[in-house]
């Protein structure tokens, strides 16, 4: 099988390869952590059928309107849960296609002229320094060429509607991507490395003590410092 990879595998791999491995290559073990995945399914469910005119927001989503009224009021076509493959040389593909090197999806997009914008809804606690939006970016240009600039966000649902806190807004320029791409292929290159050996090492941590369900790695309710 040909390598593949998405944001989700390089952060799980960078943060314990042998977790990686454990749930996502071998998947000896399955995340155990249902709840919290149930509620972001059913708001992701609920969003994408709403956008698309399907379905109102159920009663207890109805605090999240002014999200969906805020993409509502925004121009361009709109496009919800897209699914973008890339191949290694950048060309868009679907996302099943045999050639396919990336993967991402993007939640709710909008694409007007030369501009687009693009939303990933997070029902969890709020994390910085993601190369995420980035990614989507990328999709994005490749997949309509027109495109120059993409206004990126992800929605921290957790925040109050109008909250400064509850949105990372970044803004990319197509010719920035250059950068990107040389900044994030060497992450892409030790995750390939690894599944080409099979070496996936544990990376113990606080996290091992509670969050990990690997009971085959020394470090299993153990942990260690990074």
């Amino acid at each position: 099988m040909s390598f593949t990879w998405t944001f989700s595998k390089i952060e799980n791999f960078e943060t314990c390869a042998k977790k990686y491995y454990e749930y996502m290559v071998a998947k000896s073990v399955k995340d155990t952590d249902t709840e919290n995945l149930d509620w972001g399914n059913t708001v992701h469910d609920a969003f994408r059928d709403t956008l698309k005119g399907k379905k109102e927001l159920p009663d207890f989503l109805k605090s999240y309107q002014p999200w969906i009224d805020r993409v509502h009021g925004k121009p361009g076509d709109l496009y919800v849960e897209q699914k973008y493959g890339l191949t290694s040389d950048l060309s868009p593909c679907p996302y099943l296609a045999p050639v396919v090197w990336y993967r991402g999806i993007a939640d709710v997009v909008r694409v007007w002229d030369d501009v687009a914008y693009a939303g990933d809804w997070k029902t969890g606690k709020r994390k910085e320094g993601s190369i995420q939006l980035a990614l989507m970016a990328l999709c994005i240009f490749q997949h309509f060429p027109k495109v120059k600039v993409v206004c990126a966000e992800f929605i921290w649902l957790q925040e109050a509607f109008g909250d400064p806190k509850a949105i990372t807004k970044k803004t990319y320029r197509r010719e920035e991507m250059v950068v990107l791409m040389a900044e994030i292929m060497p992450r892409v290159q030790k995750l390939e490395w690894a599944h080409k050996t099979m070496t996936f090492p544990p990376n113990p941590s606080g996290l091992c003590m509670k969050y990990c369900e690997v009971v085959s790695c020394p470090f299993y309710r153990v942990g260690g410092k990074r």
